[in-house]
Protein backbone atom coordinates (compact mmCIF):
# COMPACT_ATOMS: atom_id res chain seq x y z
CA UNK A 1 0.00 0.00 0.00
CA UNK A 2 1.46 3.32 -0.99
CA UNK A 3 1.27 6.77 0.56
CA UNK A 4 -1.75 7.91 -1.49
CA UNK A 5 -3.91 5.02 -0.30
CA UNK A 6 -2.80 5.63 3.28
CA UNK A 7 -3.98 9.23 2.86
CA UNK A 8 -7.37 8.05 1.56
CA UNK A 9 -7.77 5.78 4.59
CA UNK A 10 -6.66 8.55 6.95
CA UNK A 11 -9.17 10.95 5.39
CA UNK A 12 -11.90 8.32 5.87
CA UNK A 13 -10.98 7.88 9.52
CA UNK A 14 -11.09 11.64 10.05
CA UNK A 15 -14.52 11.62 8.38
CA UNK A 16 -15.78 9.28 11.10
CA UNK A 17 -14.72 11.81 13.72
CA UNK A 18 -16.41 14.78 12.08
CA UNK A 19 -19.58 12.80 11.42
CA UNK A 20 -19.73 12.09 15.15
CA UNK A 21 -19.07 15.77 15.76
CA UNK A 22 -22.09 16.72 13.64
CA UNK A 23 -24.32 14.71 15.95
CA UNK A 24 -22.74 15.39 19.33
CA UNK A 25 -21.41 18.96 19.12
CA UNK A 26 -23.17 21.27 21.52
CA UNK A 27 -20.82 24.20 22.07
CA UNK A 28 -18.96 26.57 19.79
CA UNK A 29 -15.68 24.82 20.71
CA UNK A 30 -16.92 21.39 19.65
CA UNK A 31 -18.48 22.88 16.48
CA UNK A 32 -15.17 24.57 15.66
CA UNK A 33 -13.38 21.24 16.13
CA UNK A 34 -15.92 19.54 13.88
CA UNK A 35 -15.45 22.09 11.10
CA UNK A 36 -11.66 21.79 11.42
CA UNK A 37 -11.97 18.00 11.05
CA UNK A 38 -14.14 18.45 7.95
CA UNK A 39 -11.52 20.75 6.46
CA UNK A 40 -8.65 18.43 7.41
CA UNK A 41 -10.35 15.35 5.94
CA UNK A 42 -10.81 17.05 2.59
CA UNK A 43 -7.28 18.46 2.57
CA UNK A 44 -5.92 14.94 3.13
CA UNK A 45 -8.27 13.54 0.46
CA UNK A 46 -7.14 16.20 -2.03
CA UNK A 47 -3.51 15.17 -1.48
CA UNK A 48 -4.47 11.54 -2.13
CA UNK A 49 -6.26 12.17 -5.41
CA UNK A 50 -3.08 13.43 -7.02
CA UNK A 51 -2.18 9.76 -7.57
CA UNK A 52 -5.44 7.86 -7.01
CA UNK A 53 -8.44 8.30 -9.37
CA UNK A 54 -10.89 10.71 -7.78
CA UNK A 55 -13.97 8.48 -8.16
CA UNK A 56 -12.28 5.52 -6.48
CA UNK A 57 -10.72 7.64 -3.75
CA UNK A 58 -14.03 9.31 -2.95
CA UNK A 59 -15.88 5.96 -2.90
CA UNK A 60 -13.32 4.51 -0.49
CA UNK A 61 -13.33 7.70 1.61
CA UNK A 62 -17.12 7.70 2.01
CA UNK A 63 -17.25 3.92 2.47
CA UNK A 64 -14.82 4.10 5.38
CA UNK A 65 -16.72 7.02 6.84
CA UNK A 66 -20.10 5.35 6.50
CA UNK A 67 -19.07 1.95 7.83
CA UNK A 68 -16.99 3.45 10.63
CA UNK A 69 -19.73 5.81 11.75
CA UNK A 70 -22.32 3.03 11.90
CA UNK A 71 -19.96 0.72 13.81
CA UNK A 72 -18.91 3.40 16.30
CA UNK A 73 -22.55 4.33 16.86
CA UNK A 74 -23.41 0.67 17.60
CA UNK A 75 -20.35 0.01 19.80
CA UNK A 76 -19.93 3.25 21.71
CA UNK A 77 -23.22 5.12 21.62
CA UNK A 78 -25.87 2.43 22.04
CA UNK A 79 -27.30 2.38 18.52
CA UNK A 80 -29.41 -0.74 18.04
CA UNK A 81 -27.36 -3.72 16.83
CA UNK A 82 -28.68 -5.49 13.77
CA UNK A 83 -27.19 -8.36 11.77
CA UNK A 84 -28.73 -6.75 8.71
CA UNK A 85 -26.67 -3.59 9.35
CA UNK A 86 -23.54 -5.69 9.82
CA UNK A 87 -24.25 -7.56 6.57
CA UNK A 88 -24.62 -4.35 4.59
CA UNK A 89 -21.52 -2.81 6.20
CA UNK A 90 -19.57 -5.91 5.14
CA UNK A 91 -21.06 -5.64 1.66
CA UNK A 92 -20.03 -1.98 1.51
CA UNK A 93 -16.52 -2.81 2.69
CA UNK A 94 -16.26 -5.59 0.11
CA UNK A 95 -17.08 -3.04 -2.57
CA UNK A 96 -14.47 -0.62 -1.22
CA UNK A 97 -11.80 -3.33 -1.13
CA UNK A 98 -12.83 -4.43 -4.62
CA UNK A 99 -12.43 -0.89 -5.94
CA UNK A 100 -9.01 -0.66 -4.34
CA UNK A 101 -7.93 -3.97 -5.90
CA UNK A 102 -9.02 -3.11 -9.44
CA UNK A 103 -7.73 0.47 -9.43
CA UNK A 104 -4.18 1.05 -10.55
CA UNK A 105 -2.04 4.03 -9.68
CA UNK A 106 -2.45 6.81 -12.14
CA UNK A 107 1.14 7.93 -12.52
CA UNK A 108 0.27 9.03 -16.03
CA UNK A 109 -2.16 11.48 -14.41
CA UNK A 110 0.78 13.63 -13.29
CA UNK A 111 2.45 13.50 -16.69
CA UNK A 112 -0.73 14.53 -18.51
CA UNK A 113 -1.12 17.77 -16.58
Amino acid sequence: MNRSWVLVILAGLIEILWAMGLKYSSSWISWTGTFLLIYLSFVVLLKAIKKVPVATAYAVFTGIGTAGTVLIEMIAFGEAFSWTKVFFILLLLAGVVGLKLVTSESGEKEGAA
